[in-house]
């Protein structure tokens, strides 16, 4: 997996609660193999949760996607279940205290909401 690739995947596991279910549906059927690499992008995922970076190096329009995802994902109670998830992965290792500054990017997820059905 390219850097790239491993970072959206840590956006999608910490601001997605669909794939941070599958994901985690996946390691209890132990049909996920690389246990290391699942601990990087948990880690990865709750990093996104902590303090926004004041670094200058930060793009603003990433800076403000970020404050959007992680301010929606708290309805979902997302950094709660990535904590549980990462501590059950038996990570005990302290994170940082802020989003290092080359994790925001302007990276684009589909929109929290449900898909409404024509049925309802």
């Amino acid at each position: 997996m390219t850097p790239r690739a491993k970072l959206q995947a840590a956006y999608e596991l910490a601001f997605r609660p669909v794939q941070l279910n599958a994901t985690w549906n996946e390691w209890e059927k132990g049909a996920i193999v690389d246990l290391a690499e699942l601990r990087l992008l948990v880690d990865w995922a709750l990093t996104l949760h902590q303090r926004l970076p004041e670094a200058p190096a930060v793009a603003a329009r990433a800076l403000h996607r970020l404050a959007r995802y992680q301010a929606t994902s708290r309805l979902y109670r997302m950094p709660s279940a990535l904590r549980r998830f990462r501590e059950r992965l038996g990570a005990v290792e302290p994170l940082v205290d802020e989003v290092p500054a080359w994790m925001v990017r302007d990276i684009a997820l589909p929109p929290f909401q449900r898909d409404r059905s024509p049925n309802r």
